[in-house]
């Protein structure tokens, strides 16, 4: 018997839903032949110390950053809550990439070498900056191609700042009659 229903099909996997477990499944393949390969070269003893100093290592760089996010966060809402910004206001020297020196903190904790290194590497201040920079880029080039009614439209809400310091939460009401690429080309940059 037929409904005049066509039958469905079922939905097709994204790319990253199949890519990234044949890329965590490859990693782990490197990790278990470097190990291998070191122990073999150097000595199994070699290799468990590596892991346990990368372990303590990543350890105390997440804690730290933890530590500096923590009193960048305190600092900020103390300058939004007493009004105008002190003679210490801004971005303190070396805030800046604290989500790669996490990240860093993170892969020296993951057993394996090569995740040691890329460790080391979030850790080096121009490879944080040259990845922050790549980031900022990403992000903002997929907020300017969002389409409305996605995340990237939820972002685009508007924040008046009254005198008094108070914010008001608004959203933004786009007119139909003007080309939507103008309206990208005046948009304000995302940071504030």
């Amino acid at each position: 018997m037929t409904t005049g229903i066509p039958p469905s099909t079922p939905p097709k996997r994204s790319r990253a839903r199949t890519l990234v477990p044949l890329g965590i499944a490859a990693w782990l393949l490197v990790e278990i032949w470097l190990l291998m390969t070191v122990a073999s070269a150097a000595g199994g003893l070699t290799v468990l110390a590596l892991l346990v100093g990368g372990a303590v290592l990543g350890g105390y760089v997440i804690k730290r950053a933890g530590r500096r996010a923590f009193r960048n966060l305190t600092e900020t809402l103390q300058q939004q809550q007493y009004g105008a910004a002190g003679p210490g206001a801004g971005p303190q020297p070396g805030s800046e990439g604290n989500t790669f020196t996490m990240l860093g903190g993170l892969l020296l904790m993951v057993p394996g070498l090569l995740s040691d290194v890329l460790g080391l590497l979030c850790l080096v201040p121009p490879v944080r900056k040259a990845l922050g920079r790549y980031a900022e880029r990403s992000l903002e080039k997929r907020m300017r191609a969002a389409r409305p009614g996605t995340l990237g439209d939820a972002f685009q809400q508007a924040r008046m700042h009254q005198p008094d310091g108070k914010v008001v939460q608004g959203e933004v009401i786009r007119d139909d009659r003007r080309p939507q690429q103008d309206e990208r080309e005046h948009r304000p940059p995302l940071t504030h």
